[in-house]
């Protein structure tokens, strides 16, 4: 998991089309996930939305996420049952 820029807030998460296909079937519950796992370690940022490229999909915040926020949605997406771990990419 990356960011791109510093002033574009996006998390780009390498992944196979497969596994962007289920994760974006349920992207509106992830995103509140997402942002209740951020807001319970008292972190001042959310995610406004979720979405697909090619190969990756982009989560793009409000804020510049630091290592630890990377590390929370990192977690969380490798906890998804739905998804194959195998084609989850993080540098």
């Amino acid at each position: 998991m990356t960011t791109k820029g510093l002033s574009h807030k996006q998390i780009i998460v390498p992944m196979n089309n497969d596994n962007i296909v289920k994760f974006m079937t349920n992207s509106s519950n992830h995103i509140t996930n997402i942002n209740r796992l951020l807001k319970n370690i008292k972190l001042e940022y959310k995610v406004d939305y979720i979405w697909s490229e090619k190969f990756s999909i982009i989560i793009v915040t409000d804020k510049i996420a630091s290592l630890l926020d990377l590390q929370t949605i990192e977690k969380y997406i490798k906890n998804l049952n739905q998804i194959d771990i195998k084609n989850v990419k993080v540098p």
